[in-house]
């Protein structure tokens, strides 16, 4: 969309209306020939011009709220309520006497920025250039207002400095460009016939009203309301004086004829005229200095405010250095001192600051009014001029004369006074703010007897100016407290009591107090932080002390009131020990605010409360656990849903627990831990009792014979195992495929609990270096001897994860040493157990069992968690290895090993090795190697004569018994073992093992039994 550039005019009237046009005014030719309706004349008084719209009052009112000790204009009195803050803090004028012929703001204006021209043209400055006089026959009646900004950017080009900050003025006081040329064109006229030295403002009205006739306008409207604002403002210098009766007289009647049009416009000739104005000008020539200074002062006033923007009143129009040294030439003419004019200066300079808000403003401000009260009162003639500046102000009725100073410090005190007296409302939002109103004060002064409108000087105070500023805290916390608890009450839901949005409330309040308000204060009223304190500690705690009676459960109220009040409590704690290391008053009080009693009400409820947390946890773990089928939750999360389950209602006690925001000892962490601890006891607990013992998963070890190659009649039957139906059943749930979810689901609450201990440990670590918990902390100390609390806590975390650790870890070695026995004794007993070297072992080779090895192998390492995969293929190769050791020494009557087939053997173990190495990709060697020990010390028997065999066995000394239970299992042979030397003898193909062994044990021989293996079904 396009934008189109608008640009503000000012119609001539007085009520200077303003308007937008999508057109330059410059640029749109001259204005309609026919005359605008006459105005309809406006009454405005003039008893406070310093308030007009253009002046001081458009964003102040005429009355300030009083003080509550009756210090300050006029008010009722009442507290500030939030919607108030800023309609209800309105500046009044400075007071200056009235204006007797009722000049307007717009009078005003034209009078200030005609002295301004005069005394820049009576100075020697040009002020008429040749653009000028080319644009007077052009410029009729309406004048283009865009931007100032704009127009010096045009204009910068073309005119010098002094030029650009004329035409800027005139613009920003919206004088008549037709009146601005011709005045210009007069004065510099009157400058080049003479000398005017030091000139006044009758002087420079006279010689106008001498010198401009109803030719120089362009209608007899405009030509008659600048003869009578001429006319009124030396009718306001003649009401001034204390005039004699003959002076006053020549005056009214000068006055009376110039206002007359018939008289003076037609039938005076200008010596007629000359003499009026010269009989005038010498009544006025006597005044004393201070004469008409309340109009002087006015008319200076406007000056300064022509320097701001009317469009943003924000900003400048230019640099306000470069601007005050213009208008410093018409001091003179106005009765400006310096000191008068930082004073007024000051005073415009703050209320821009009341009206727009701009920090810059009240800086510059405080610079000048500085100046002001740096000054020393030394009795000399600029104190005398001072004082004679007289203002009247309204102070509890009372009507009190004041100067100029004294009533700009009076009156800017006085808001100040109000602001303060809520600070905590007023500077919430620009906190920044608040250190310079306090030095705003400070140069002022604080109003501290208002019968004499007494100001005390923050910097020097007495007691009763130290009262003042008490008097700040105290009225401002209860201002704010009286917020916080009205919108707390308004914004209760029934979720959160309102005791708990009061106390989160009030502890913004004691966050701004910290870090904003008290390290000004302190400087000025060390005691301010602990006055706070103490007040807002004061009034929550008549709110909260109810409540806490009726305390006694964990209710949903109790679990907001309480965190929140003690919260509080804390934040008023380091705010009121942080003050007292600064405050007068410390001595004379407590070491810390007496707390509320929190930690008493609190502890054992929240025990009350960990207690049923408990059993809640138990209850819901046992039945998360009972549910369990131990299939997996997804193709990518291989475990069992049930853990997921545990966690997150651990997780969620936890979070409970911390989100409480109580005091905390070590009491309720150890009941913290103990849910922790007992919720994964029994839920390991519970995978632990579905383990059978692995001599289960053992086939029934055949019976010891001797190798015979006779044929025997009526053979004997292998002996089998029968396993009870409970045994079986569980050995139903311990499939590798669900072996595999359990183990994942341990090695997840492996890392969980990882997770889990870090977690609590740092949420305590967080509550132990609040200073809520200091304080428990200490109690426990002294409680306890000698050991701090955090030795307890660091004892009580290692105890209780340590065993949990500990137990997870015992669980994964169980799981693993089953996954790998069921692997191949149970699942591969038929090619391993049954058929490996049976009969021949040329003829069955460890070859075919690796591959349904491999394809296990693959089908496990699928399933499992990387961080388990290592373990459980080190559990399938010691399972391999003790399954080899098996079928060397217990392989039964079947088996028989001659010294070429141990060779063979010895390849296949080689072989067996390099399957679980995987060319560098599978186990480490030396694992392998260590795992693969002693079935090379088997073999390395069966290389060894029969006849040194025997000589071992029989220096053994050991016990040797033939007869064994044909259930029982035995796994764990070891080297110089009777059994295993009697084993291997049992197992070599040799007739001097076989005589031995008939003579010495009387073993069957191996001919007797029947060779056919048992079919799986009867295993299993």
């Amino acid at each position: 969309m396009l934008m189109l550039p608008c640009f503000s005019v000012s119609i001539q009237s007085r009520l200077r209306t303003s308007y937008f046009l999508l057109s330059h005014p410059d640029l749109s030719g001259s204005p309609p020939s026919r005359a605008p309706p006459p105005p309809k004349m406006v009454e405005r008084s003039s008893s406070d011009i310093s308030c007009s719209s253009r002046s001081l009052g458009s964003s102040v009112d005429d009355n300030i709220a009083t003080y509550s000790d009756d210090c300050g204009p006029q008010s009722n009195g009442t507290t500030a309520t939030p919607s108030k803050l800023v309609k209800d803090l309105k500046v009044p004028a400075l007071g200056l006497p009235k204006l007797y012929t009722g000049l307007t703001d717009d009078d005003l204006d034209e009078a200030a920025y005609l002295i301004l021209l005069a005394s820049i043209a009576f100075s020697g400055v040009e002020i008429y250039s040749s653009e000028d006089k080319k644009k007077e026959n052009g410029i009729k009646h309406t004048v283009g207002m865009t931007s100032i900004r704009n127009e010096l950017d045009v204009q910068s080009e073309n005119f010098e400095g002094h030029l650009n900050f004329l035409h800027a003025i005139r613009t920003q006081m919206q004088i008549s460009a037709i009146s601005d040329a011709c005045m210009r064109k007069r004065l510099m006229e009157l400058d080049a016939k003479r000398n005017w030295g030091q000139i006044n403002v009758p002087q420079v009205l006279l010689v106008l009203l001498h010198g401009v006739f109803r030719s120089d306008f362009p209608s007899e409207k405009a030509y008659m309301q600048w003869k009578f604002r001429q006319v009124n403002l030396l009718e306001e210098f003649c009401y001034s004086a204390n005039l004699v009766a003959s002076e006053r007289q020549i005056c009214e009647s000068s006055l009376v004829k110039i206002r007359s049009t018939k008289e003076w416009d037609i039938n005076m000739v200008r010596s007629e005229r000359a003499k009026v104005l010269s009989g005038i000008g010498q009544v006025l020539s006597k005044l004393p200095a201070p004469s008409a200074y309340h109009l002087n002062i006015r008319l200076y006033e406007k000056l300064i405010l022509g320097i701001f923007d009317v469009l943003d009143d924000s900003h400048p129009v230019m640099e306000v250095d470069d601007s005050l040294v213009l208008l410093k030439l018409t001091w003179s003419a106005l009765g400006i001192t310096p000191e008068v004019h930082s004073v007024i200066f000051g005073w415009v300079l703050f209320h821009q600051f009341v009206k727009t808000g701009e920090a810059s403003f009240l800086d510059e401000a405080i610079l000048e009014l500085q100046e002001v009260a740096s000054s020393k009162d030394d009795g000399g003639k600029e104190e005398q001029y001072l004082k004679s500046l007289s203002c009247s102000i309204s102070c509890n009725g009372n009507e009190m004369k004041l100067s100029l100073v004294e009533s700009a410090f009076f009156l800017i005190s006085s808001w100040c006074d109000i602001k303060l007296q809520a600070y905590h409302l007023h500077f919430r939002e620009k906190t920044s703010y608040f250190g310079k109103v306090v030095s705003l004060l400070s140069t002022v002064g604080v109003v501290t007897d208002c019968n004499t409108v007494k100001l005390t000087k923050l910097d020097g105070l007495k007691a009763i100016g130290a009262r003042k500023l008490r008097t700040y805290v105290e009225r401002s916390i209860e201002a704010a407290y009286k917020e916080a608890e009205n919108n707390a009450n308004s914004e209760s839901k029934a979720s959160i009591h309102p005791l708990a949005l009061l106390a989160n409330r009030l502890r913004l309040v004691v966050e701004k107090e910290i870090t904003v308000f008290f390290p000004v204060l302190r400087q000025l009223c060390p005691d301010s932080g602990i006055i706070a304190a103490m007040l807002l500690h004061q009034y929550y705690g008549e709110k909260l002390k109810p409540f806490l009676k009726e305390v006694s459960k964990l209710s949903d109220d109790v679990r907001s009131v309480l965190p929140a009040a003690y919260s509080l409590d804390r934040d008023l704690t380091h705010l009121f020990t942080a003050a007292s290391k600064e405050s007068r008053l410390s001595p004379l009080l407590k070491e810390d605010l007496e707390h509320y009693p929190i930690v008493q009400i609190a502890k054992p409820i929240i025990l009350d409360w960990m207690i049923d947390q408990l059993e809640q946890t138990s209850e819901w773990t046992g039945r998360a656990f009972k549910l369990e089928d131990w299939e997996p939750i997804s193709f990518q999360q291989n475990l069992a849903a049930s853990v997921i389950e545990v966690f997150r209602i651990i997780e969620e006690t936890v979070d409970q627990y911390f989100d409480l925001n109580l005091p905390m000892d070590i009491t309720h962490l150890q009941a913290l831990l103990s849910i922790v601890y007992h919720s994964l006891d029994g839920y390991l607990s519970g995978l632990l009792n579905q383990l059978v013992e692995k001599n289960y998963l053992y086939p029934p070890v055949p019976p010891l014979t001797r190798f015979m190659e006779t044929v025997a009649t009526g053979k004997k039957k292998l002996p089998e195992c029968h396993l009870d139906e409970h045994v079986s059943s569980k050995l139903n749930g311990l499939t590798i495929s669900k072996l595999c979810i359990k183990l994942n689901t341990l090695g997840y609450i492996q890392k969980q609990i990882e997770t889990l201990e870090d977690r609590i440990g740092k949420s305590w670590a967080l509550i132990g270096e609040s200073a809520k918990h200091k304080r428990a902390q200490e109690e426990a100390i002294v409680n306890g001897g000698l050991r701090t609390c955090s030795d307890e806590v660091n004892e009580l975390f290692a105890n209780t994860f340590n065993n949990i650790k500990s137990f997870i870890a015992k669980a994964i070695s169980k799981f693993c040493d089953i996954t790998g026995i069921r692997v191949i004794f149970w699942d591969l007993r038929d090619g391993f157990i049954s058929y490996l070297y049976r009969g021949n072992v040329e003829a069955v080779r460890l070859e075919d069992v690796l591959a349904h090895l491999d394809t296990v192998l693959n089908n496990v390492c699928g399933r499992i968690d990387d961080t388990l995969r290592d373990l459980v293929v080190l559990s399938i190769c010691r399972a391999s290895m003790e399954a080899f050791i098996w079928v060397m020494l217990n392989g039964g009557p079947s088996r028989a090993f001659s010294d070429s087939d141990i060779v063979l053997i010895k390849e296949d173990l080689g072989i067996l090795k390099d399957f679980f190495v995987a060319d560098g990709e599978g186990l480490p060697r030396t694992l392998v190697e260590k795992e693969a020990k002693f079935a090379e010390e088997i073999l390395g028997l069966y290389s060894l004569p029969t006849e040194t065999i025997i000589q071992l066995l029989m220096s053994s000394g050991g016990d040797i018994s033939t007869e064994l239970d044909p259930c029982s299992n035995n796994g764990n042979l070891h080297f110089n073992d009777s059994q295993a030397l009697v084993r291997v003898l049992c197992h070599k193909k040799d007739t001097e093992a076989s005589t031995f062994l008939k003579r010495k044990f009387n073993l069957p021989a191996s001919s007797d039994y029947d060779m056919t293996p048992l079919q799986a079904s009867t295993q299993r």
